[in-house]
């Protein structure tokens, strides 16, 4: 038996500190070719999507996905985004977060290919392996 990710269950819980704190929730999205999203508002390979009570209706967060309907140049989408695509969340007024770095989704990715029915291929080069941190006791 495997552990779940903790990723929605985080998501979940910065949606909810931005609602308790009055602040607008945003999630940062990578537009894979798969999903259907409004391409016109994609940049750089990701789109930012409010998703505060004001900016869309029926909002579910699980934990394989989050989809919400809103209105996008006057027209009303159902947006479904799975999880493993999700880089972010934050607070507008403040910038104040959660990033997602792409490794953990790794052990994801056959998750993606399950999902799409489409294999996907990463453009991006590796990432750079950081150094062990050092831990120093300063007195």
């Amino acid at each position: 038996m495997s552990a779940q990710s903790t990723k929605p269950y985080l998501i979940r819980s910065i949606f909810e500190w931005c609602i308790d704190s009055g602040f607008t929730p945003f999630v940062s999205v990578k537009a894979y070719d798969y999903l259907d999203l409004p391409r016109e508002y994609v940049k750089n390979g990701e789109i930012v999507f409010n998703i505060s009570a004001n900016a869309v209706q029926d909002l579910i967060i699980t934990n394989d996905e989050i989809s919400f309907m809103a209105r996008f140049s006057g027209a009303s989408r159902k947006i479904q985004i799975p999880i493993i695509a999700v880089q972010g969340i934050f607070a507008k007024e403040v910038n104040k977060g959660m990033a997602f770095s792409p490794d953990n989704d790794a052990t994801n990715q056959g998750n993606m290919e399950n999902l799409s029915g489409i294999s996907q291929t990463d453009d991006d080069p590796p990432p750079k392996k950081s150094s062990k941190p050092i831990l120093r006791i300063i007195k």
